[in-house]
């Protein structure tokens, strides 16, 4: 019997995994040092952030010169994760992927969504990144007792932080290398000037910021000097190559990306999406921009910072970011906000995630005064000093909305200091349950009005594939409608 032959799996591309002890202790550091300093010498580095993050992840796509694609087992199925990490390193000398919090932390005490878990998955090695300050020995107890606890896991090396001196990064070198047997890789003494720039629990983004092209050369020659990318490139299995990387700011990679534009009369019916994306609004897994333009979506970049007038669009996609930091011009943009309202009015399909959300209700109330937002949504946001929705969240879609069938599971994630300080009991149906997280208010998140949900948490498009086909299915009715001169809005619901 004539057996038909196998497909060739793609090879697994070689890279590393960056953990610590707890967040804080300089994984992004270390990741953008060494993704650049590997591009430094030649090599094409694919990026990766295990867990929720947009700000890290726009820090390592900054290093590597192109998208940094996000791992996290609590939003993507195993099987779709390790699909992620073949098809995003096709072509590529090497991968480097970012642990989150410690490296065995996770939401459950099986360790099924720690960073550990997911370098077992993937069948990579472990760089351990330890802040050494004000310890010595105890750091090899600590090894020792991370590499014993789960002894499938390759901690193939650890790289100190916070070095106070030459004698003290001699103790705690020879501590580990002599009862642990893994080699120190590096050794990065106390900084004295901050590099990276922080705010809330996290670094500021690049998209604010232009030295941060600066800043991602100056952790580059960090690396070069106090790490030993020599030994890192041989656990990798990289062969190096003479070539030096010039930055570019992802905002303007971004701006500038290649999406696809009608080219043929079969693609001009692809409706035109546009995402709100500069600094205000910036927070966006690049796998949701995917995902909608294999749904058949065209991509309009567009932006309320830098625009009077809204694009001719069939939907809108706004993500997350940081609103409030720019509530000033946002509100001095008086004809987006009036256009952006008026087409919500009409039936123009939006998706909001929680920055987005905000910049859709009446106003901001701040310390320094109160802005205007669009008026789509008849909330007003107010902001604490701690966080008011911090974490992964489980929803229930329980009532009708533009986007998900009712009955559908949705993991994703929120992070906002803001919350509804007026106008909750007016904002009428929300379509989540909320089975885990804070969402909107007190059980629910998802508020809905005409075609428009939005919502506190942010999905991932492979974690949530049915999204991106129903936003570009709603945008194909909203274009078709206007075709034909009419409004086919039959899900509306007034607030």
């Amino acid at each position: 019997m004539k057996q038909t032959p196998t497909q060739p799996q793609p090879a697994h591309c070689p890279g590393i995994v960056i953990a610590a002890l707890r967040g804080g202790s300089g994984k992004t550091i270390f990741s953008v040092g060494i993704i650049a300093a590997l591009r430094n010498r030649g090599a094409t580095v694919a990026p990766f952030k295990k867990g929720p993050d947009y700000i890290d992840a726009g820090w390592l796509a900054l290093a590597a010169g192109r998208p940094c694609y996000n791992l996290d087992t609590f939003l993507i199925d195993t099987p779709v994760i390790q699909q992620s990490y073949l098809r995003h390193t096709q072509n590529t000398d090497a991968a480097v992927i970012e642990g989150n919090r410690g490296l065995y932390d996770c939401i459950n005490v099986e360790g099924r969504t720690s960073t550990a878990e997911l370098a077992k998955l993937l069948d990579l090695p472990v760089i351990l990144c330890l802040d050494v300050t004000k310890t010595t020995r105890t750091m090899a107890a600590i090894v020792a007792g991370c590499a014993q606890f789960d002894p499938g896991l390759r901690i193939a090396g650890v790289v100190l932080n916070h070095v106070a001196g030459s004698r003290h990064e001699r103790i705690v070198r020879d501590s580990i290398t002599g009862h642990c047997g893994i080699p120190v890789l590096g050794a990065v003494p106390k900084l004295r000037r901050q590099i990276f720039t922080e705010r809330h629990m996290g670094l500021v983004p690049t998209y604010e910021h232009q030295w941060a092209q600066e800043a991602v050369g100056a952790i580059a020659d960090l690396a070069e000097k106090y790490v030993n990318m020599s030994a890192i490139t041989q656990l990798i299995g990289f062969r190096c190559k003479e070539r030096t990387a010039e930055y570019a700011l992802p905002a303007q990679e971004a701006a500038a990306r290649a999406y696809p534009v009608p080219t043929s009369a079969a693609d001009v019916d692809r409706p035109r999406i546009g995402v709100l994306r500069d600094s205000a609004f910036q927070f966006y897994y690049p796998e949701n921009l995917d995902a909608l333009v294999q749904a058949g979506a065209e991509l309009v970049v567009t932006s309320p910072l830098f625009e009077d007038n809204l694009p001719e669009v069939d939907a809108l996609y706004i993500g997350g970011g940081f609103p409030e930091t720019h509530a000033a011009r946002l509100a001095k943009n008086v004809t987006y906000r009036e256009q952006l309202r008026q087409l919500a009015d009409g039936g123009l399909p939006i998706y909001a995630e929680c920055g987005g959300l905000m910049y859709l209700g009446q106003e901001l109330v701040l310390e320094e005064g109160t802005f205007p937002m669009a008026g789509v949504l008849p909330i007003s946001f107010g902001f604490s000093k701690r966080p008011q929705g911090h974490g992964y969240t489980v929803v229930q879609v329980d009532q009708a909305n533009p986007f998900y069938a009712i009955g559908q599971t949705i993991r994703g994630h929120e992070f906002h200091y803001s919350s509804v300080i007026k106008g909750a009991e007016d904002c009428g149906p929300t379509a989540f349950k909320m089975e885990r997280g804070s969402g909107l208010m007190p059980g629910r998140d998802g508020l809905c009005r005409n075609n428009v949900l939005a919502t506190y948490t942010h999905i991932h498009a492979l974690g949530t594939p049915q999204w991106a086909p129903a936003l570009v299915a709603r945008a194909r009715e909203y274009r078709r409608s206007k075709t034909e001169g009419r409004v086919d809005n039959p899900k509306a619901t007034p607030y």
